[in-house]
């Protein structure tokens, strides 16, 4: 058995001691949620949904406890946080609308009637990075409850306190004990086993590609089921034929919300050259208008870095000679405050501008033509997110066709709905969350054929 010191991003002070399990204690909460799964999966759907919307009304009533919390452990701005308190309740609402409506199908046949049922899986693994801690929980935690799952939910180390919270505002609405567990600790003791242990049949991964690859190899001793969200280096693809100025405004939110702690963040940004110029003039205001301030301040854009050692992650992106174009401000004093940062690269072999850094620094780059931009986009072991801005509705289908991402928008940066898919492409994950696509990977397909000529 260990302890973690929580440190606030903030103030770099310590917040909270916290206990985190071992694998005996792992043991016990997984045969908890897999005897509670024997009486959950009996539950009438109308039941069931009846606890998730009581689950997400508690949620809702503790909006502005949640998103404290999450200032306080994850140096969150203030409106995030709300959002993201919100994001769990609404998700929540959403998949309260699944357990009566999981239809199976009836299949003609000869002979008889074939049909097929949606079945619950069992015990569900998810394993939480400390990027969105509450959103992230949510994706998986909603739509596995509803059909019928039980929950081991590992938060973060760095960020525990909000599932914490959450897994007792899930008793608070009556979801049954042992449904919903909760669970701090290392990755390596907590999450593996959830990698190794039988009665766990799902892992739900997000966090980074290296550690994801690590859990799929490991899931293939037993077929596990598994769902990867991991990292990304988005493209944000501005044509010269679009509202620059719009595409400018909304470039630095796009990459250096949540300081760029944000798998989704357009960290690339392609310009055609044509444009390049203005849409520099107008990125440098954009930039130093920013407010990376106390993110406890209802006008704060952006908050420190989540922690010391990713501090010096994303420095080590920026060596001495390194091409910046131009940076943002940040507070001084105590905290893990890094400027936003906006760098030239000469060409895309640059380290920056290919891997992912996790934190407020973008590279923009020029591009010629369509079949250019197409071409740069793709150049990249990533496939999750992006932002296409053309006024050529054309242009934008086929460029949205081309470029290899689960996630884009056309003229805008949003994206994330919860009743849409989401998921990545190539290295960035496997499998979809969010909307009704996730509910199957939730499930298993019982197909039953029943003879009528007997």
């Amino acid at each position: 058995m260990s302890n973690y010191t929580i440190i606030s991003p903030v103030t770099e002070k310590p917040v909270q001691e916290l206990h985190l399990a071992d694998v005996a204690e792992t043991d016990a909460v997984i045969s908890k949620a897999a005897k509670a799964f024997e009486t959950w999966r009996l539950v009438a759907p109308g039941d069931r949904a009846k606890l998730l919307r009581k689950f997400a009304a508690i949620v809702d009533a503790h909006n502005e406890e949640l998103a404290q919390l999450e200032v306080l452990n994850s140096g969150h701005t203030i409106g995030n946080a709300r959002w993201e308190a919100g994001n769990v309740r609404d998700v929540l609402n959403y998949y309260s609308a699944a357990p009566e409506r999981l239809f199976g199908r009836q299949i003609p046949v000869p002979n008889g009637i074939d049909i097929t049922f949606k079945e619950p899986l069992g015990v569900i693994g998810i394993i939480v990075p400390w990027n969105f801690p509450m959103p992230i929980a949510g994706w998986g935690f909603g739509p596995a409850l509803a059909a019928g799952n039980t929950v081991v939910l590992k938060p973060a180390e760095l960020t525990p306190l909000t599932a914490i919270r959450l897994g007792e505002l899930a008793l608070e609405a009556g979801i049954p004990e042992g449904v919903f567990n909760v669970i701090p600790g290392k990755g390596s003791v907590v999450g593996n086993r959830f990698v190794t242990h039988p009665l766990v049949r799902k892992i739900v991964f997000t966090g980074s590609t290296g550690v994801g690859k690590e859990i799929m190899r490991g899931c293939a001793d037993q077929v596990k089921r598994l769902t990867l969200e991991l990292g990304g280096k988005s493209a944000n693809i501005i044509f010269a034929d679009a509202d620059i100025e719009k595409a400018a405004a909304g470039a630095p939110g796009a990459v250096f919300d949540n300081a760029g702690q944000d798998c989704c963040a357009r960290s690339r940004i392609l310009i055609q050259r044509s444009a390049y110029d203005k849409f520099m003039e107008l990125f440098e205001v954009a930039v130093k208008k920013f407010r990376v301030e106390d993110p406890s301040l209802d006008t704060a854009e952006m908050g420190p870095l989540i922690s010391a050692t990713q501090y010096q992650r994303v420095s080590e992106f920026l060596p001495e000679g390194t091409p910046i174009a131009f940076q943002g401000s940040k507070p001084s004093g105590p905290g893990y405050w890094f400027a936003p940062t906006v760098l030239a690269p000469k060409d895309s072999n640059d380290r920056a501008y290919r891997e992912e850094i996790f934190g407020p620094v973008v590279s923009v780059l020029p591009f010629e033509d369509e079949a250019d931009a197409i071409r740069i986009a793709n150049d990249s072991e990533y496939g999750l997110s992006g932002s296409i801005w053309s006024r050529d509705l054309g242009r934008a289908v086929r460029v949205s066709r081309a470029v290899e991402a689960g996630n884009l928008s056309v003229n805008s940066n949003s994206s994330v709905r919860y009743w849409t898919p989401f998921g990545g492409y190539k290295q960035s994950g496997l499998g979809r969350e969010l909307g009704p696509d996730a509910l199957d990977s939730f499930t298993e397909t019982k197909n039953v054929f029943f003879d009528t000529q007997g």
